[in-house]
């Protein structure tokens, strides 16, 4: 099921909002902390379980952007 997080622009609050595929259901997009309908979607991490597969880890990186939202990603084992 797809889980979407977001960030409160008004008190800086960390949420996941359950999002179904369904055009007609209404998701409230409200903040669970302050009520704040003001809220930015972020980039959340993900992890890959593979049956039998090999145990050594991917290397991750995790980054701040400057200034709001990021508009170039840097993903490893991908190249541009």
């Amino acid at each position: 099921m797809p889980i979407y997080e977001f960030k409160c622009l008004e008190c800086q609050e960390f949420n996941e909002i359950l999002i179904m595929g369904a055009s007609d259901q209404q998701v409230e997009m409200k903040c669970k902390r302050c009520g704040s309908e003001s809220l930015e979607r972020i980039l959340s991490t993900t992890h890959v379980a593979m049956a039998g597969g090999n145990s050594a880890k991917t290397p991750t990186e995790s980054r701040a952007c400057s200034g709001g939202s990021c508009t170039t990603w840097n993903l490893p084992g991908h190249t541009s």
